[in-house]
């Protein structure tokens, strides 16, 4: 571990490669194996279409999260960087206040399960994605920052944002030619 306690200006880049990368990873997924876009085609759904600029932008858009993120952590990295479960609670924090405990009333929370129409299991299914995305950021993160010492994960991780953030860019390039 070369850096249990991270500057903010570190972690944030870290906390923006790594949520990035994790939010197109499991966004993919879901949207593969979950049949996101018989949800997204449907008239009523209240979402934009998967060819809207925005959408196809939305990785390259995480850098704003992914610095609230980072904001949220600083506080607390003594809590989470360089100790065995540091992942853990940052996996349950990010799980339990910003899934099931949010003030809105998004599918999936709390005040969703009593105030949307969405179908209980449906919701619920909603957790295969964010959950899983809240303990990947959480493990990557961890792990990044408790080993910021090595030069090929910081180039590795480095080139995969590099990479994620291009190629939607680059698509959305292509589509308007």
């Amino acid at each position: 571990m070369q850096d249990p306690q991270p500057r903010f200006i570190p972690l944030a880049a870290r906390t923006v490669a790594c949520h990035t990368l994790t939010y197109l990873v499991m966004g993919a997924l879901a949207y593969r194996f979950l049949h996101y876009a018989d949800f997204i085609n449907q008239p009523c759904s209240g979402m934009k279409p998967i060819t809207d600029p925005i959408v196809i932008l939305g990785a390259p858009l995480q850098i704003v999260r992914g610095v609230l993120f980072a904001a949220i952590f600083y506080p607390f990295r003594d809590k989470f960087f360089g100790r065995r479960y540091g992942w853990l609670l940052m996996a349950w924090m990010l799980v339990g206040l910003g899934i099931l405990g949010t003030f809105a009333a998004p599918a999936g929370s709390l005040e969703g399960f009593i105030y949307t129409t969405a179908p209980i299991r449906m919701q619920i299914r909603s957790y295969l994605e964010i959950v899983t995305q809240a303990v990947l950021l959480s493990v990557l993160l961890c792990y990044w920052v408790n080993n910021s010492g090595k030069r090929w994960l910081n180039w590795l991780l480095g080139i995969l944002y590099a990479i994620a953030i291009a190629l939607p860019a680059l698509g959305l390039i292509a589509q308007k030619h």
